[in-house]
């Protein structure tokens, strides 16, 4: 299943997802500067000093078949205003994590996540047909895990000391899943959520 995950391009009403290039690298970081980003220390954003890295490992990761990283574009203002992608690919079980997700401050809380991830969950579910689609994200991040819950999600369990972050802190990992079984009832209410924002 080498070709089971191809670079795509997912659009819908306010927003494009578009695959990560190397020339996305200055309007990247712009979005990431819009509040900084980078400051929060349980967020992985890059900075001036890691967005080179942090473009490099996400195409790396694409190459071998283990993640399809996405830039996001703001339709109305045709403007990249973040990053999302699919990670920790398992093809030959149908499985995948939507993660490494962040938009710039002033797309935050306007809706355009609510699609971003129904775009997703849409191509995971309806095109790649996943039989799961997980959600990770820091213990300590309560605005992302409530996001999440919001999506439909359902909480599994927490990864204790599942990581070492950058400055040698030990990060606890909550772990969130959809089955497709759930699909439909998620979609359901991802398409009400967003005739109501938009």
């Amino acid at each position: 299943m080498s070709n089971w995950l191809q670079p795509t391009t997912l659009e819908g009403t306010r927003v494009k997802l578009i695959p990560l290039q190397k020339n996305h690298r200055t309007e990247l970081f712009q979005a990431a500067s819009d509040g900084k980003l980078w400051e929060l220390w349980f967020t992985s954003v890059p900075s001036e000093e890691t967005i080179d890295a942090y473009i490099e490992t996400a195409l790396e990761n694409q190459k071998d078949g283990t993640a399809l990283p996405f830039v996001v574009m703001d339709k109305t203002t045709n403007e990249i205003v973040g990053s999302t992608r699919y990670l920790n690919v398992e093809a030959e079980h149908r499985r995948l994590e939507i993660g490494a997700t962040w938009y710039a401050k002033k797309n935050q809380r306007t809706g355009l996540n609510v699609e971003c991830k129904l775009l997703l969950l849409q191509h995971a579910f309806e095109h790649l047909k996943c039989i799961a689609v997980e959600f990770r994200t820091h213990y300590h991040n309560l605005a992302s895990r409530t996001a999440i819950s919001k999506l439909g999600a359902k909480q599994e369990g927490i990864l204790r000391n599942h990581r070492i972050d950058s400055q040698g802190l030990y990060r606890d990992t909550v772990v969130f899943s959809i089955l497709d079984g759930e699909w439909a009832t998620v979609k359901y209410g991802l398409e009400h959520r967003m005739n109501k924002t938009y």
